[in-house]
């Protein structure tokens, strides 16, 4: 990984049944490298096919003030409150693991949609698309 910030270094899908027939559970893990600095924010959402955004899954950061670093997020949410209401926490820090489960439609997997993480680190470069 040839990233600026190098601040996950795993992000684990890990599908067991889902509750419906028309979406899986996934649990998403991610781990920070040592970066040294401020604390780290981050969105983990969805892109169709054409890249798209179409969901938020999580926002980690406590002020949303800095939600405009994680850029194609964003962008792509437009920030709207609505779209990421209830799906944050704190922000991480170096070395920091987080781990959270989502729903993943059936009709998403294999359909060219991707599950993208921005991050961001206070007074630090802004990576878009940091995974992939």
């Amino acid at each position: 990984m040839n990233k600026m910030l190098k601040v996950f270094t795993a992000a684990a899908f890990i599908f067991s049944t889902g509750t419906l027939a028309e979406s899986k559970e996934v649990t998403l893990t991610t781990t920070l490298q040592d970066y040294g600095g401020e604390a780290a924010y981050f969105a983990i959402y969805l892109t169709d096919s054409q890249g798209v955004y179409q969901r938020t899954f999580w926002i980690g950061g406590k002020k949303a003030k800095y939600y405009q670093g994680l850029l194609d997020w964003a962008y792509g949410s437009r920030k709207r409150r609505a779209e990421y209401d209830g799906k944050t926490g704190a922000s991480l820090k170096s070395g920091d693991t987080f781990t959270t489960r989502v729903s993943i439609d059936e009709a998403w997997i294999d359909a060219g949609y991707q599950i993208r993480i921005d991050t961001a680190v206070e007074r630090k470069r802004r990576v878009a698309a940091d995974i992939v």
